[in-house]
């Protein structure tokens, strides 16, 4: 017996450049950025944790924006991007934090809550 997969949607992730990053982050609410290259692996694990995230998340006025490190350049590097994934929380276009490295999706959560809550 076969069953059909009920199809998902699609996540709602913004995909920034050098040219219209400031603008995408500046908008009011929560935007969780990560900085990314399309060759690393714990980026393309992270990838599906985001899709989720910001599916999940979208009601709650949370965006996920990502920007590839090797086609916006200019703005890893004003932020000091050294290691990727690099995961940044901005705040109405503020920068407040980040994280480096793989995070797990309850880790991401939890400081999304603490965020919404303050």
């Amino acid at each position: 017996m076969f069953f059909k997969k009920k199809p998902r949607p699609a996540a709602p992730i913004v995909h920034a450049t050098d040219e219209d990053f400031d603008v995408v982050v500046a908008e009011p609410g929560i935007a969780i950025v990560d900085f990314w290259a399309a060759w690393c692996r714990p980026c393309r694990m992270m990838a599906p944790i985001l899709d989720e995230i910001a599916i999940e998340q979208a009601e709650r006025g949370v965006r996920v924006v990502k920007v590839d490190v090797d086609q916006a350049p200019d703005t890893g590097e004003r932020f000091g991007i050294r290691s990727i994934p690099t995961i940044v929380f901005f705040q109405d276009g503020a920068p407040l934090f980040e994280m480096v490295g793989l995070v797990s999706k309850p880790v991401l959560e939890r400081e999304i809550d603490e965020l919404l809550q303050e």
